[in-house]
């Protein structure tokens, strides 16, 4: 079994703003506050279009052989283009099952438009059986395939009303959830200097999708009472040899589901 759980996290693309809007005197802080503004008097919501985002931070864990892995890709200094570029090189290397929250509806837009911009070339991910037959029926494009499974969009039978958060679901099965941080404070972290929390919070939005998946793998019988059980046990014990802060914080608040 090769799986990917991965997360993304972003802030507001200012270079993009600036040159859209000629806004090059002012600083970023005020270029983001000017994109909202424009965004919210245009539609109401204060959500920039996922083209405006840039990426800051991806996360991923990975599910190979007998090993359980999570990190984030590149280091603290590592740019935009560099951390995009490891999050497809993942998928061209292992060609894994993709796993996410919402990952249809806004982490692999928002990952397209940026390998678009960096020139990153991804052709396992784009193919759609042109090239290889086994990815005419399952590719990681389809919405109902399984080569990427958006939770949040299955679990809601893709219906827009039944959807639920990351963190509430977390909750209702007796995971962790948000430790005190969320995405709509991402960009006052990033602005503070605080890209080692942003990674870490990511981090552990991953563990959370991971989790759900392996209650949704037994759901759907393709694990059985002992088999979860082992696939927890595995990352317990991968989080309790790992030594940081924020992962034994969550192995700390991770209660069992009943």
């Amino acid at each position: 079994m090769h799986c990917f759980s991965f997360d993304i996290e972003t802030i507001p693309d200012v270079e993009f703003g600036r040159r859209m809007w000629n806004l090059e005197d002012l600083s970023d802080e005020d270029v983001a506050t000017a994109m909202t503004f424009k965004h919210q008097q245009k539609t109401g919501s204060d959500f920039l279009p996922l083209h405006q985002h840039r990426v800051v931070a991806i996360s991923v864990a990975l599910r190979t052989g007998d090993s359980f892995r999570i990190w984030s890709l590149g280091d603290e200094d590592s740019g935009e283009q560099e951390i995009v570029r490891r999050f497809f090189d993942g998928i061209e290397r292992y060609a894994p099952d993709l796993v996410s929250w919402n990952g249809s509806g806004f982490d692999l837009p928002v990952l397209h438009y940026r390998a678009l911009k960096h020139g990153i070339q991804a052709p396992r991910y784009w193919e759609t059986g042109d090239n290889d037959r086994e990815y005419k029926w399952n590719n990681y494009l389809g919405r109902f395939h399984w080569r990427h499974v958006d939770l949040m969009d299955v679990l809601a039978a893709y219906q827009v009303r039944a959807r639920a958060s990351l963190d509430q679901a977390a909750v209702l099965l007796g995971f962790p959830g948000k430790l005190g941080m969320s995405g709509d404070k991402v960009w006052d972290c990033w602005l503070g200097g605080g890209i080692r929390e942003i990674r870490n919070y990511c981090e552990t939005d991953v563990l959370n999708t991971w989790l759900i998946y392996l209650q949704f793998e037994y759901l759907r019988g393709n694990l059985d009472a002992a088999g979860l059980e082992r696939e927890f046990a595995l990352v317990r014990e991968t989080l309790g040899t790992m030594g940081q802060p924020h992962l034994d914080e969550f192995l700390g608040a991770w209660q069992e589901p009943e």
